[in-house]
């Protein structure tokens, strides 16, 4: 009877693992559905990927990390694949260069579902028998990885659609959708403010999945300090355009304000020139004043906070800030893929829009933990070696999978980076 009882176990843990799995990779391919086939191939620029090459890297994960290890059955769908979407794991083989991956005419977009199909049959057979902790580790990485996929498959479309002169939308019922729900007053900003203090950060490697990079779980002290209680506004930002935000070599810093000079920076990326309209993924719209601004750099972050008499959080002040608040907020999942003004203060209580909306810059370099270690193997190459010139972002954005975020999730990008959600928390000291 227990051995019964073991065995009924396992197969219910296998029937769960295989359905987890579909659903993730159902979801990838549910976001290329609004795609015509012209728009899988071009890549708008070298940080960007087409979503031709994101469909296949995020398949090649399970067939190199999983199937190659644990299925000795398997065979490669094609053994070019391993060098054409491997992304960064120099360890593994040759890489396609980034900046060439919108040169892959073939295989094709077909081709390219195929190969997905085949490994999803193959990834089903290894679930559905007992497969070992260490492979279902792996996967759970897989998933996890082809969520960032799915969020950077967005907005690697946005990007190729603003860059092209026709500016099409990806989903252009989103505009009449949003347009059906009037905008709300988020009101001025607050602020909340915390005691200096001895806490916490960094996640709980035994308490659920995370990164390397959120671990070791440390003590640290947070001095005292205020957090704004929403984030910064397109209607506020405006305000510091209009005062001479982007003339004002006094509020950036050096590298900062070389690139304002070099990139003729004088509004966040996706604002028309008028200031009027801004480019979503559903096209051309109306500038929503209330609505938090997104697709700024850290350097126009740390600029327009020297302007308002503030600065940004670090990581560490975010993580305790958030620690009291639920993990609700616009994500993906919610549908209408982009920021939405904040709900108004009397109804809010504690952060607003810490989670979900826009990316918020921190002001902490991504730097490893005390006593990090990095994965072992290939996968020590995931995070680790991107320690280095890069800013740490919190919070989600308006297309992160729900599922895919932590209050300890570490997100992280050059200061010069506009074109993922990124928007403004302000913090102040005291």
């Amino acid at each position: 009877m227990l051995d019964e009882q073991v065995n009924d176990s396992r197969a219910g843990d296998a029937l769960r693992g295989a359905e987890e799995y579909l659903v993730v990779r159902r979801q990838t391919t549910a976001l290329c559905e609004p795609l015509a086939l012209e728009d899988y191939g071009p890549q708008s620029m070298p940080e960007a990927s087409p979503a031709k090459w994101h469909l296949a890297h995020t398949t090649w994960f399970f067939e190199r990390f999983v199937l190659q290890r644990y299925a000795p059955e398997y065979r490669c769908f094609h053994p070019q694949f391993e060098q054409l979407f491997n992304s960064y794991y120099e360890s593994v083989g040759p890489q396609q260069p980034r900046h060439a991956r919108g040169l892959l005419s073939r295989p094709t977009v077909a081709e390219v579902y195929r190969y997905r199909h085949y490994v999803d049959e193959h990834m089903q057979r290894l679930l559905g028998r007992d497969s070992s902790p260490s492979a279902r580790a792996l996967i759970e990485v897989g998933l996890h990885h082809e969520q960032q996929h799915q969020e950077l498959l967005l907005t690697d479309i946005k990007h190729l659609l603003f860059a092209n002169p026709l500016q099409p939308a990806y989903r252009p019922e989103l505009l009449s959708r949003g347009q059906a729900h009037p905008h709300t007053d988020s009101g001025s900003l607050g602020w909340r403010r915390y005691a200096g203090s001895q806490h916490e950060v960094g996640a709980d490697s035994d308490a659920g999945f995370c990164f390397d990079n959120e671990t070791p779980r440390h003590r640290c002290y947070t001095g005292p300090c205020a957090l704004a209680d929403r984030a910064v506004s397109c209607g506020e930002f405006l305000d510091f355009i209009r005062d001479g935000g982007y003339r004002q070599a006094g509020l950036w810093l050096s590298d900062g304000w070389q690139q304002v000079q070099a990139q003729r920076w004088q509004r966040p990326l996706y604002w028309s020139e008028d200031l009027d309209a801004e480019f979503t993924l559903a096209g051309l719209g109306p500038l929503d004043a209330q609505a938090p601004v997104c697709h700024v750099s850290y350097y126009e972050a740390d600029a327009y906070a020297r302007w308002a008499g503030a600065r940004l959080p670090t990581e560490q002040e975010w993580e305790r800030a958030a620690a009291s608040e639920p993990i609700r907020g616009n994500f993906v999942d919610d549908g209408p893929l982009h920021p939405r003004a904040a709900a108004d203060q009397s109804s809010a209580g504690g952060l607003r829009q810490i989670y979900g909306d826009v990316w918020e810059w921190t002001g902490s370099a991504y730097l490893p933990y005390p006593g990090y270690r990095p994965w072992p193997g290939a996968l020590g190459e995931y995070n680790g070696k991107f320690m280095a010139n890069q800013f740490v972002l919190r919070g989600g954005s308006c297309v992160t999978p729900r599922a895919h975020l932590r209050r300890t999730y570490r997100n992280f990008f050059y200061p010069a980076s506009r074109w993922q959600f990124t928007g403004i928390r302000l913090a102040q000291d005291g």
